[in-house]
């Protein structure tokens, strides 16, 4: 849970398969509040932080202010060669 007046880095963790180095690879972030897959309008650019994906969310010069509810984290990376992961990674409430 985190506070909607909070500014702070969302975390979401990656797994990449073994020889596989994802760290350069683009990434991006949705946090959405519907069941649906994420729009394109709703992709945020991230960046990798110690093997997570992480964006800078809140009211303080965050990519994203969240105010309270229930959000669906996504995650996609676009590795070299023909695959571009999409992946629902989890969730985040917002008080």
């Amino acid at each position: 849970m985190i506070p909607a007046s909070s500014t702070e880095y969302l975390h979401v963790p990656v797994t990449a398969p073994d020889g596989i180095d994802i760290s350069a690879s683009p990434v991006r972030i949705a946090v959405v509040a519907h069941g649906d897959n994420p729009a394109s309008s709703e992709w945020h650019t991230a960046e990798w932080a110690d093997g997570a994906a992480r964006i800078l969310i809140g009211p303080d010069s965050g990519t994203l202010t969240l105010t309270r509810g229930n959000y669906r984290v996504w995650v996609n990376v676009d590795p070299p060669g023909a695959e571009n992961i999409v992946r629902l990674a989890g969730s985040v409430g917002i008080s």
